[in-house]
């Protein structure tokens, strides 16, 4: 009972996903308008059908999960954790808070959409109200469509399209205060989950994150305040800091994208110029890859374009621990690598470098090279990472013509003229001048002799340029 002697509301459950924030968080309003608020995580990714997250995603997992914690606390709630399945735990839930509804965001990945569908069903029919929300988009994937009715498979058009559209809702506050059940369920400690390895195999992510809502929110107004305006300049120097580096963040729900739309659009319109849009532009092409992993599921696993179906690729397992390693000799490649495996990310222009490397030069399967990512990216998005690897492999929507050979003495050349990004993450050829520092190889004696053991290249590159255009033709070929 309330203290003026009235019934006190039922309790609805919030069930957090990649969603990790307070502010801008439509299930987390509904459920709050309504009265008291259980919000909860639930462990199941591996239980019911999806890809398990990556070591590194883990690690950014465990600090977001403690982050919001430590903010709905200071609001006077707290995260209940349990394990899933997802359905039994809410039930469980339901069972111990008395909740009437449970409210969560949308996820877009196929096989959660399909388990998400079966919790709906599961609690209506025990006579609970399961509302969902679109938590992470600006658009959902089925809203945009072509003039015939149907999804698109070509960027620019897709941008367009989006434009065309009414803008979205602008971003909510987060609550001042969430009204507490009347009691607590138990939860499972947060360490319990195991989400971090036992080797501190992440050190390197420490100093260069702040995963939750507050370094999200941080991360913005600094490339608001400060790399918006140039970002169409700046964001090819793998060097320098002209992205973002709001991945990570998006892809957790620490910031909304809604959020992030409204903020750059008022700079762009404070202070006209490309960076803004150029940098919208890019936030679009999250919906794209979210729009085709919703329409053609089967992405994840299969090329879109047919014909790459019955490409060769290689299987070749010293040359990809090489390329894992960042021990391809070819600097560009390798100083991306050693960046992602000490900071669990890599500079875009990097990321295209080294992958179009591995299927092109190497005529690695993309799969591979995605699995890669999926595991040591701090944003492996299941969505992005597949438009990203079908994209440099040729074999998906809007995707780089497979004859797009990146040539990756020439890109770090044109990309880190001075060698600051290479000589950052290879201490091997720090004492290299520019002239030489994309092709050590070519150095004077005293100069391979400084750089030490730097490794040879795995292959010469306009070679494995040559074969890869022959595998090319030769999958693609009508007479097949």
């Amino acid at each position: 009972m309330n203290s003026d002697g009235r019934r006190a509301a039922p309790p609805s459950l919030v069930w957090f996903r990649l969603d990790l924030r307070l502010a801008d968080h439509p299930a987390l309003a509904t459920a709050a308008a309504r009265g008291p608020v259980v919000p909860v995580f639930i462990w199941s990714s591996e239980e019911e059908g999806a890809a398990a997250p990556g070591a590194a995603s883990r690690w950014w997992l465990r600090q977001s999960l403690e982050a919001l914690d430590a903010s709905l606390r200071q609001r006077g709630s707290r995260l209940i954790i349990r394990r899933g399945p997802a359905l039994a735990a809410l039930r469980a839930l339901v069972r111990q808070t008395g909740a009437k509804s449970v409210c969560w965001s949308r996820r877009y990945e196929p096989s959660l959409v399909a388990r998400d569908v079966k919790v709906a069903e599961g609690l209506r029919a025990d006579g609970l109200e399961a509302e969902t929300f679109n938590s992470a988009l600006l658009f959902e994937p089925w809203e945009v469509k072509t003039l015939a009715g149907g999804p698109f498979k070509v960027f620019t058009p897709f941008w367009k399209a989006c434009l065309h559209r009414p803008a979205p809702p602008a971003a909510s506050a987060a609550p001042a205060r969430l009204d507490a059940p009347g009691t607590w369920p138990e939860s499972e400690p947060l360490d319990s989950l195991e989400l971090v390895a036992k080797t501190d195999w992440a050190a390197g992510f420490r100093p260069a994150w702040e995963p939750g809502e507050k370094g999200a929110n941080a991360r913005l107004a600094a490339f608001v305040d400060g790399g918006a305006g140039s970002y169409h300049e700046a964001r090819d120097f793998m060097a320098a800091d002209g992205v973002s580096r709001l991945s990570p963040h998006l892809h957790f729900g620490e910031v909304s994208p809604r959020r992030v739309w409204d903020l750059v659009a008022r700079c762009a319109a404070a202070a006209p110029g490309r960076g803004p849009e150029v940098y919208l532009r890019q936030l679009v092409w999250r919906e794209f890859a979210h729009h085709l992993l919703h329409h053609f599921p089967l992405t994840v696993a299969e090329p879109l374009r047919p014909e790459f179906s019955r490409f060769a690729w290689r299987r070749d397992l010293k040359s990809f621990s090489a390329w894992t390693r960042g021990r391809t000799g070819f600097p560009a490649v390798d100083a991306g690598m050693r960046e992602l495996w000490r900071t669990g990310w890599m500079h875009n222009r990097a990321r295209m470098i080294a992958a179009s490397f591995l299927v092109k030069d190497l005529l690695i399967d993309w799969r591979d090279g995605a699995a890669w990512f999926w595991d040591t990216l701090v944003d492996a998005d299941q969505a992005c990472n597949t438009l990203g690897w079908q994209w440099t492999a040729g074999c998906g929507a809007d995707a780089a013509p497979f004859f797009r050979v990146f040539n990756p003495v020439l890109q770090g050349r044109k990309f880190d003229a001075e060698g600051v990004y290479v000589k950052r993450w290879i201490a091997e050829l720090a004492a290299l001048p520019p002239a030489v520092v994309h092709e050590p190889w070519t150095a004077d004696p005293a100069g391979l002799a400084a750089a030490g053991a730097y490794a040879l290249p795995l292959v010469d590159h306009a070679r494995a340029r040559e074969r890869a255009l022959d595998a090319f033709s030769a999958a693609t070929s009508k007479d097949r």
